[in-house]
């Protein structure tokens, strides 16, 4: 009986200790369709939001913003989508994708990215015309390539790009292993990857401004939790977080 007592009595107190607490959050997981440009300052939002909201993990699909729209329009299932332009959002808009109306949160412009200690002495965009560069920027159907070429008809500067990549992330990277002398990419890009590459203002690149709005996709798994995000991504650690990598407030 001695024997049977401690033990009855440390059940009690386990049961007793187990209902008092608060119930365990449910597990969601909240996907969000983003560009690829905003990799690094989502990635660390989306911690920060995880921290901030128990049980909710996010889930990242980081690329270029057409291929993204695509997606969506053809069914793929997401909570929230990010643009790098307003063009992409429009055509998610177009394709009934969209659940209520985007919110501009961040604008970005280009750079030129170069090899560290940029051996070819890169000063500007007219430098890149120049034969026996080895030239790469982003395809036209993605933002950063709509930049890039409106940039090149307003300043006259006619580039011959050795490839057309699918998103920045990819000009970045041949810049980064020495397939390419240059390319143009964003400055969050560029900042991101100071370690590993040099970045070359031009002031053509103010001509051709991106804004980035964010929105809920339409019949979203998890609507609430993605208007949280969206809320969260637009106040003011968003708009911190952003702006430490270069991205200006619309």
């Amino acid at each position: 009986m001695r024997r049977v007592v401690p033990a009855l009595l440390a059940l009690a107190l386990a049961a007793t200790a187990c209902g008092s607490g608060e119930p365990a959050a449910e597990a969601k997981t909240l996907t969000v369709f983003a560009a690829a440009s905003l990799t690094e300052s989502f990635g660390t939002l989306g911690k920060r939001f995880e921290a901030q909201n128990s049980g909710v993990s996010v889930k990242f699909s980081f690329e270029g913003s057409s291929a993204l729209v695509q997606k969506l329009t053809q069914g793929a299932k997401a909570d929230v989508f990010a643009s790098a332009d307003q063009a992409n959002m429009d055509k998610a808009a177009k394709g009934e994708a969209l659940d209520g109306q985007p919110s501009v949160f961040a604008t970005n412009r280009l750079a030129i990215a170069v090899g560290k200690g940029n051996p070819k002495g890169i000063k500007g965009l007219a430098d890149l015309a120049k034969d026996g560069l080895t030239v790469v920027v982003c395809a036209p159907q993605v933002p950063c390539g709509s930049a890039a070429k409106k940039v090149q008809q307003s300043s006259g500067v006619t580039l011959k790009p050795a490839s057309e990549e699918q998103d920045v992330k990819s000009v970045l990277a041949k810049v980064q292993s020495g397939d390419a002398d240059a390319g143009l990419v964003y400055v969050t890009d560029a900042t991101s990857a100071a370690e590993k590459v040099d970045k070359v203002d031009f002031p053509e690149a103010a001509g051709a401004i991106n804004e980035y709005p964010i929105a809920v996709v339409k019949d979203a798994p998890q609507a609430q939790l993605a208007g949280l995000f969206r809320d969260f991504v637009l106040g003011e650690e968003g708009k911190k977080e952003l702006a430490k990598v270069g991205f200006g407030t619309p």
